[in-house]
This record gives C-alpha cells, sequence and structure tokens, in this order.
C-alpha cells in the first residue's frame, strides 16, 4: 500500500505542474475562490467539493481557514487517497470527509453552506449529465448558498476557439521542453473533451437552480463562474 501511495502522489505532483502549465493562472484562480467563498460563508462553514481527487482545494482551503469543513467527492479512488494524505500532512484531516463515487450517486444527511466543482465538468460528456451533476449540487445546498464552477468553455466550431487554443499550445511550448507535435497529440486529446460555449454552461446552471450567475474568471481555455443557490 505504502508503494501504491508514493506512485499516486508522484501522479499527483504531474498533475499539480501539468495544470499550471496548462493554466498559469491557477493559483491566482484559487485565491479568488478563497475570496469569494470568505465574503459568502460563516464561521463553521461546510464545504462540499465537487471532484476533490488530488486534494488541493481541501489543503488551500482548509489550511487557510480553520472552522471550515470539507465533504470531497472523486470517482478516482487513488488520487482521493493521496487528497487524504495532503489533509493528513496538514493537520487538517479531522475537517475532511472523503465519498468515492459521483455526486448523483451520493446522499448526504444535512446541505452545505457552499461548493466547488473546478475542472470537472469537461469530463462530464453529455449535456443532461452535466446538467444532472449541477441540479444534486443544488439540492445539495442551503437556498442562497454560494458555488464556483470552473471549466474549459468554447465552441469549437469558431475561429475565437481556434485562437485561445493557439495561445494555450504556445504557453506549453514556452514552458517546457515538449516539440511542436507532442502540443500537437495534446489538442487532438483536448478536443476530445466536452466543450460547451460561455452561454450554454449559464443556463445549464440557471436551470438547475442557481442565480445571480456571473462568469468572473477566463484564461486559454478555462472559464470561472460565481453564483448563488436560488432561495
Amino acid at each position: 500500500m505504502k508503494d501504491d501511495l508514493e506512485f499516486d502522489m508522484e501522479m499527483a505532483r504531474e498533475y499539480d505542474k501539468g495544470i499550471r502549465r496548462a493554466m498559469p493562472s491557477y493559483d491566482a484562480l484559487f485565491r479568488m475562490v478563497q475570496s469569494f467563498l470568505r465574503a459568502n460563508v460563516e464561521d463553521g462553514a461546510k464545504i462540499l467539493v465537487i471532484g476533490a481527487g488530488g486534494g488541493n482545494e481541501i489543503v488551500t482551503f482548509g489550511s487557510a481557514n480553520p472552522t471550515w469543513t470539507f465533504a470531497g467527492v472523486d470517482p478516482s479512488e487513488p488520487m482521493l487517497e493521496v487528497a487524504i494524505q495532503k489533509a493528513k500532512n496538514e493537520g487538517i484531516e479531522e475537517r475532511v470527509s472523503i465519498h468515492t463515487g459521483i455526486i448523483e450517486d451520493l446522499d448526504f444527511t444535512e446541505r452545505f453552506d457552499a461548493s466547488t466543482c473546478l475542472l470537472v465538468l469537461h469530463f462530464v460528456e453529455t449535456i443532461e449529465e452535466k446538467r444532472s451533476l449541477l441540479k444534486k449540487v443544488r439540492e445539495n445546498l442551503k437556498p442562497g448558498s454560494p458555488f464556483v464552477l470552473v471549466s474549459m468553455f468554447g465552441d469549437q466550431t469558431q475561429p475565437e476557439f481556434d485562437e485561445r487554443m493557439n495561445l494555450w499550445k504556445s504557453i506549453w511550448l514556452d514552458l517546457t521542453d515538449l516539440e511542436p507535435e507532442d502540443v500537437d497529440a495534446m489538442e487532438e486529446s483536448v478536443r476530445e473533451l466536452s466543450f460547451i460555449p460561455a452561454g450554454q454552461i449559464e443556463e445549464l446552471l440557471e436551470e438547475a437552480g442557481f442565480e445571480r450567475i456571473s462568469q468572473f474568471f477566463s484564461t486559454t481555455l478555462f472559464g470561472g463562474w460565481i453564483c448563488h443557490a436560488r432561495k
């Protein structure tokens, strides 16, 4: 088990490096998300983290906000093991519960004060599955609770998307030793993800029961939205 965990920790370290190359403003994003949550929750807030594998949200927000507790949801058991290990390293594991699976299949006994869903939605294949995920998040939130969604987004048929993709590729070429053909292969893989335009994301949030929806973040292929569970 120890060897497996060390392997998983190495995978998590590689993810942490890769996401900061894919999204150069990753750490700034976390600071903005934390500020939004702090402005909208009380002490003792219970936070629902969708896509908690790897533990970055739990560790970042948990270390800086000692009265918050977290329920982390992710289908990847190895990555959740990494999240727990990171929480233990920070001494916050007693404020963290981990749930393996997808939010649609889980039942919680109480509603949460806030939720985040960072870098998950573009892995959810269909519009109906995306809608189902967002509705389930809303069902698990108290009325008025803040929610933050960050996802890759865009219409792949539009020139505007191609320009953002070219910038994304340029960053990888500039910050790594990858060859152009390597980055071209990465582009092929990324284009297989489930992109939808910003307007459609906002429509899904509204349909799921959220209000005061606002896009607060955009960088290369990624966008972020803040909103509140409809009262």
